[in-house]
């Protein structure tokens, strides 16, 4: 079975524009082939007002917002005036769990990096490219300070990247444009870092279930994927 002229465990193109935005400290626009989501990293020089006193001084702050464009999908999506909706919480969370996996909190000091995902063409896997381009954009701007001696010490710890894979007629399929994800009958997003260890599994059987066996093999899928996601980050990361 072959879709889009790719295999069922292949990735659509992904291409990553390093400094896409000129005022952020990191920025990139990644895409999943027609899925396109802008990722930015800004620094806040304080850290939120929830964290204790004794630790105000020790440790910084990783936070993330996600959001899809007006223009984004086939039907007008409304802003989210009065507050983010359910999905799109859950989707900020997943991305500021997933990128503070990826650092020191403590080497990072007293700031607050906010991550800025704003989908502005989407055909599935948003979630997943965010996280994938947001942990470039976090990269480059932690190099940036790093540069401006505004870091002591890398707080880099790991490279982070996501991928979508999928269940269909009893084929495992990976990074699922939205006709395929709407359809599935399972769905599966993958977070891990370059040590092979796994940061979040979002397994649903939407349609049916699945086998142990079945999910072994969406699992290989997946690490193989983000193992090819590794080198395009790098990649983006070498071309500044």
């Amino acid at each position: 079975m072959s879709r889009e002229n790719r295999t069922d465990k292949e990735l659509r193109e992904v291409k990553i524009t390093p400094d896409y935005l000129k005022n952020p400290l990191g920025s990139v626009l990644i895409s999943f082939g027609s899925t396109k989501v802008i990722c930015t990293a800004t620094i806040e020089e304080s850290v939120p007002p929830w964290i204790s006193e004794d630790d105000k001084n020790e440790q910084g702050w990783l936070t993330a917002n996600y959001g899809m464009l007006p223009g984004s999908g086939d039907s007008r999506i409304p802003r989210e005036t009065h507050g983010a909706r359910g999905r799109t919480k859950e989707i900020q969370r997943m991305i500021g769990r997933s990128l503070r996996a990826a650092i020191d909190l403590e080497k990072l000091g007293p700031r607050t990096v906010w991550i800025d995902c704003d989908v502005i063409q989407a055909d599935g896997g948003t979630r997943t490219a965010s996280v994938t381009g947001a942990w470039v954009a976090l990269k480059l701007a932690i190099n940036r300070l790093l540069d401006a001696d505004k870091l002591q010490e890398d707080p880099s710890i790991k490279n982070v990247a996501a991928v979508s894979v999928g269940l269909k007629d009893g084929i495992v399929l990976t990074d699922l444009c939205y006709e395929e994800d709407s359809t599935a009958d399972v769905d599966m997003n993958v977070v891990m870092d370059d040590s092979g260890n796994f940061i979040e599994l979002q397994a649903t059987g939407e349609g049916g279930v699945f086998t142990p066996e079945q999910l072994d093999e969406m699992l290989n899928a997946a690490v193989k994927s983000i193992e090819e996601l590794f080198k395009i980050q790098e990649n983006a990361l070498v071309s500044q």
